[in-house]
């Protein structure tokens, strides 16, 4: 090559790079939609507003915070369950699900704008320094908290922080004539997802999980060896109130039940490769009779659970259809630390269905109000009442199952109303059972303290005629005595005082205990296990309706969980 044409060669290089990059530039757009455009168009536009609006709109505004505000609303026009966690929350948005938190280690409710300690978690920092339940806090670091700040959310700020952090609290105590200070060091606190073990009689055992977190398998291996202490033959496992969490761990504890080589789940998704999760055969229990239970509150990684035993012919469902939530999210942290929980795929049963219930894009509010329009429709009084209209799906041994909306149960058990009356639904919606019982458990908690479990307790309520001082004290706030309806509604009167006062005093596993007495889901199960029905055969018509209990609706039109969940509510920090 001529010293004259060398001169050319890098230009001619450049030139070809150029026209390379032009080319691809134009195939690429040309054969993906040009959607890299599209994006860069839509971000452009975005970020233009966002400018305009700083340097041009007619008042100040905070551009950060518009920007915050607008992030939960562009995820909610893809599906339900995509959302936005802020900064602050997401410091403690899975709390509940990775089975600690540093905080002081007490519980508390918020009456009259005041914060009263209503329990203390045994070996935490609050009970080591002598705070005790029924304490009331006045001053959190020598300021004032009473009145309108005085929030769930603003105690929970004030009063969780990191480890080895102190906190100094100004406590109002009966029978001390000042204020007593004490100052606490954060540390951590344990959270159970396993709120009961026990059994049900002889042979039946019983447990109770509240969410699917990063402790609750190795806690389940610890209930199943108490309970096979006490010679269990049989299971109950209560997801009824579960909405989920970690998919793996519903895994882990399924694989438990199943044989080797089963289908437990499998997820897929347009940008996600399906992914087939399979039980390894080293679970100490694959023989052991199974009765779940579910309820419209059963959703996610319950769901997971759940559809992996029907469709494994395993054990059997028994309860109400599931909440019906199939979608995957993914947890995104941004850069600020917020977080962003992305659906990413679908997850899918062992027979190959899909129970997400439908939905539309954007802001859904049937999608919202679904479980209100299945109790207006009768459908947790009334199996006839549901539609299943997904597609036909068969379990391991044919059995016929649906996608699309939930798992149903194969043997339904209806909501039990039949002690319900006008006069409870007035006293469950004013609030005045929680009301009660709180004020009834602290001016008596020095008394009630006496007593270790649920049976003593319940003996002493009785001999004070608790029930009757309730009702005496909704006539007080404007209830009216109707005796009719008190003496049909007696006796789910007195269990859910007595209830909600043995929570207050006891153990979350005591509480649950003592209702379980009463619970017709529980009784069928227990029916179901004597009756040798817990395995299922190939000639089992699921969605049994041969022992259906049928309560009528009765009119009642009023808001879900108003009177079924009517124990009060305590928040830990």
């Amino acid at each position: 090559m001529s010293h004259h044409t060398s001169r050319f060669v890098p230009i001619i290089i450049a030139i070809s790079v150029v026209v390379g990059i032009f080319i691809g530039t134009f195939f690429a757009n040309r054969f993906s939609g040009n959607r890299l455009h599209i994006i860069n168009t839509s971000s452009n536009k975005i970020n233009d507003l966002l400018h305009f609006i700083d340097d041009k709109y007619v008042d100040t505004v905070d551009i950060s915070d518009i920007v915050e505000r607008a992030m939960p609303s562009i995820l909610a026009e893809l599906d339900p369950h995509s959302s936005y966690i802020s900064v602050q929350a997401a410091k403690t948005a899975n709390d509940d699900l990775k089975g600690s938190f540093s905080g002081i280690g007490v519980q508390f409710q918020i009456k009259s704008d005041t914060v009263y300690v209503s329990n203390i978690i045994k070996g935490g920092p609050a009970e080591k320094v002598g705070i005790l339940a029924g304490d009331r806090i006045v001053t959190i670091n020598d300021s004032s908290y009473v009145g309108k700040v005085v929030t769930n959310e603003e105690t929970l700020h004030r009063l969780k922080g990191e480890k080895g952090t102190k906190v100094k609290l100004g406590i109002v105590r009966h029978g001390s004539a000042k204020p007593l200070s004490f100052t606490v060091v954060r540390g951590d606190i344990p959270v159970k997802s396993i709120d009961a073990t026990y059994m049900i009689d002889n042979s039946l055992g019983y447990i109770k999980i509240s969410k699917f977190g990063e402790t609750t398998y190795p806690e389940m291996l610890i209930a199943l060896a108490s309970l096979e202490q006490e010679g269990f033959k049989g299971l109950v496992i209560d997801l009824r109130g579960n909405n989920g969490g970690y998919m793996e761990s519903a895994i882990k504890m399924v694989n438990e039940f199943l044989p080797e080589d089963k289908l437990i789940v499998y997820t897929e998704g347009r940008k996600m490769k399906r992914e087939d999760y399979f039980s390894d055969g080293r679970g100490a229990y694959q023989k052991l009779p199974l009765i779940v239970l579910t309820d419209e509150f059963s959703a996610s990684a319950s769901e997971i659970f759940a559809g992996a035993i029907q469709d494994n012919d395993r054990g059997i469902i028994v309860g109400r259809r599931t909440f019906g939530k199939g979608l995957v999210q993914q947890p995104i942290e941004l850069s600020d630390g917020s977080i962003i929980h992305l659906t990413v795929s679908r997850y899918y049963t062992p027979s190959g269905r899909c129970i997400q219930k439908p939905y539309s894009k954007g802001n859904d509010p049937q999608y919202e109000l679904d479980l209100v329009t299945r109790y207006q429709h009768g459908e947790f009084f009334n199996e006839d009442s549901i539609r299943q209209t997904g597609q036909v799906y068969k379990t391991a041994i044919g059995r016929t199952v649906y996608g699309g909306g939930g798992i149903m149960p194969d043997y339904f058990v209806a909501e039990d109303t039949t002690e319900f009356t006008s006069y409870y639904e007035e006293v469950a919606q004013k609030g005045l059972i929680s009301q009660f019982c709180f004020e009834y458990s602290d001016n008596n908690r020095k008394a009630l303290q006496q007593y270790t479990t649920a049976d003593d307790i319940v003996k002493y309520l009785r001999n004070n005629r608790v029930t009757q001082k309730f009702i005496e004290y909704c006539d007080k706030k404007g209830v009216k005595r109707r005796n009719n309806m008190i003496l049909r509604s007696q006796r789910l009167i007195e269990n859910v005082v007595y209830g909600n006062i043995i929570y207050s005093i006891l153990e979350m596993s005591d509480y649950v205990e003592y209702t379980n007495r009463n619970d017709v889901t529980v009784k069928r199960a227990l029916d179901l296990f004597h009756s040798g029905l817990t395995f299922p055969k190939n000639n089992t018509k699921l969605n049994d309706k041969t022992r259906n209990q049928k309560t009528a609706c009765n009119g009642v039109q009023t808001t879900l969980r108003k009177w079924r969940f009517s124990r009060m509510e305590q928040i830990r920090c």
